[in-house]
């Protein structure tokens, strides 16, 4: 079977269920072609909440689906594959969260989207990586905070805020893998090129060190959403991107006369690309994998997620 035949299926199918198909930038380019939207885990919350569809099929990972049916519980959420985990997300589990939190009673706890139901539950705000400094603004001054579970986001938010924050030490398997040696490499091969990196890369820190000593220029720091509005509005043609490198997909759908060039090219998220054009019409055909949360665990959670998407 050939993709053009699972495509018109998926679409013939989509309709039949009144079905929307949400896809994150990381999937593979076949589910960019049956998705409805393609965005960030901000966006894609977004429209969990507002559509009007009665299916959504996401086209993403677990922790992304979860998010859907906290937001909408009257729809049904589809996961195509129950083995799209997220790595970071199983750093931090609720009982550390609890213990945590029990060590800072009076602390403000922010939690990366990219994390469990019930860790989302035991947050007062959940944030992206293209709201994380916001959200962390809008708490007063004087509260402790507990940022997890990404280290590097944290630190990133740390610098950019210059408030102190407990950072729990977890991290994105793909994005821990970015070194300054990496970026140093290519930037000597291609000299000329913007570089756009995602703040839950490894080599963060050090890079935002460089950037304030000189060291290092013509660097933007972004979210992957933030990542497609740059590359749109530079004047520059060729760069270097910091994240999974599904993004330049998008990026060649959306400016296309551009060069992407992957700061590694194994940065590769495999629990992303489990979703399959397969899947995704066997999830269609018998409404599988359904993802549900418990009412009190999902009430809990979508006040930290409320809290997310009005900070914006």
């Amino acid at each position: 079977m050939i993709n053009t035949d699972l495509r018109q299926q998926i679409i013939a199918l989509k309709q039949q269920r009144q079905a929307v198909i949400l896809a994150h930038n990381y999937q593979r380019p076949e589910i960019y072609d049956v998705a409805d939207f393609i965005g960030d885990s901000l966006e894609l919350s977004r429209q969990a909440a507002t559509t009007t569809a009665a299916v959504i099929v996401f086209c993403g990972v677990h922790f992304m689906a979860e998010t859907a049916a906290i937001v909408c519980p009257d729809k049904t959420v589809l996961l195509p594959d129950l083995g799209a985990g997220c790595s970071l997300a199983e750093s931090i589990t609720v009982d550390q969260l609890r213990a945590w939190k029990a060590e800072h009673p009076q602390a403000v706890v922010v939690m990366y989207v990219n994390t469990s139901a019930e860790v989302k539950a035991e947050a007062d705000y959940c944030c992206t990586s293209s709201n994380a400094v916001k959200v962390v603004q809008a708490i007063p001054a004087n509260r402790e905070i507990l940022f997890g579970p990404d280290m590097f986001l944290g630190a990133y938010v740390q610098r950019q805020t210059g408030r102190p924050l407990h950072i729990w030490p977890g991290e994105c398997h793909v994005h821990a893998g970015f070194r300054q040696e990496h970026l140093t490499a290519i930037q000597q091969r291609h000299p000329r090129a913007e570089i756009i990196l995602h703040p839950e890369c490894g080599c963060i820190s050090q890079c935002l060190y460089m950037m304030d000593q000189q060291q290092l220029t013509n660097v933007k720091v972004l979210s992957t959403s933030g990542m497609i509005k740059a590359v749109t509005a530079s004047p520059a043609d060729e760069f270097i991107i910091g994240t999974e490198i599904g993004i330049i997909e998008r990026m060649k759908r959306t400016v296309p006369e551009k060069k992407y060039i992957p700061l590694k090219e194994d940065a590769i998220c495999k629990y992303m690309k489990k979703i399959t054009l397969e899947n995704t019409l066997q999830a269609l055909q018998h409404m599988q994998h359904r993802i549900t949360v418990p009412d009190d665990v999902r009430r809990r959670a979508k006040l930290a997620i409320d809290r997310m998407i009005a900070i914006g």
